[in-house]
């Protein structure tokens, strides 16, 4: 049994076939799934998705891209959408510096309001980052002293020396189809270091298809040719892997088992 612990199920290329590209990740013994919301115009039906599907699940909040346009967003709006039984993670949230579509201070300030709702709801940080290693590890260091809280860093891609200060941190990591690009030796070199307790997999569908799908519209069943390539960078079986990732994603995201 698999999990895939980040997918848009509400995005184009999934959104129009949603019911048949859950049935198709079923049939490939993947029976859950985290529907990540970006934008707070998603959060209505996000939620709706997780309702009605016994096994997929939701989170609420805003992706770095969208921080300019919800500049305003207070806690108490994540708090509320959290109430929702199926809502079992805040975020996604974080810090974009390569794009950089919306402005960093505001995007750094939208990063603590999703942190403070995380420590007050216990619901597990969704963190993306990516070219912003310094900042996301001194926000959450300092957070961090502040009052602990649970996260984890989504689709990771950055540097082993990141992932290693993530992994003091208390932090989990999540693998996407990017580790069988490859091109990327770092990240497969790093995937190998991650204590077996702390390792999640996604497919953050419908983008970053694994090999052999590069190039084709990434779908929640592709997380078993990751799951199947980690577990061979790793030395184990993929039943192995699947057991082992499957109990981490109940036990970070506790409420999925409630």
């Amino acid at each position: 049994m698999l999990i895939d612990s980040h997918c848009h199920l509400e995005y184009e290329g999934l959104i129009e076939e949603q019911q048949a590209v859950l049935a198709r990740a079923r049939d490939a013994g993947v029976k859950g799934f985290l529907n990540i919301s970006t934008r707070r115009s998603e959060w209505d039906r996000v939620i709706g998705t997780a309702a009605d599907n016994p096994d997929v699940w939701a989170s609420v909040g805003i992706h770095p891209h969208e921080a300019d346009g919800h500049a305003d967003l207070g806690e108490a709006a994540l708090l509320k959408a959290s109430e929702h039984p199926k809502v079992i993670g805040i975020g996604e949230t974080g810090l974009d510096f390569f794009y950089d579509k919306s402005d960093r201070e505001v995007q750094k300030s939208l990063f603590r309001v999703h942190i403070a709702a995380s420590r007050a709801t216990g619901l597990p940080l969704i963190i993306h980052t990516r070219e912003a290693e310094d900042a996301t590890a001194s926000i959450l260091e300092e957070e961090m002293g502040k009052g602990a809280f649970p996260a984890l860093i989504h689709c990771f891609t950055a540097s082993a020396a990141f992932g290693r200060k993530m992994l003091e941190l208390g932090l989990t990591v999540s693998i996407s189809g990017i580790v069988t690009f490859k091109n990327a030796k770092e990240l497969q070199e790093f995937t190998r270091e991650i204590p077996d307790d702390r390792l999640l997999v996604e497919t953050d569908s419908p983008f970053l298809a694994p090999v052999p799908y590069r190039g084709k519209t990434c779908e929640p069943a592709y997380v078993r040719s990751t799951a199947e390539f980690v577990a061979e960078l790793r030395g184990q079986s993929v039943d192995s892997l699947a057991e082992t990732t499957t109990r981490n994603f109940f036990t970070l995201f506790a409420k999925a088992s409630a």
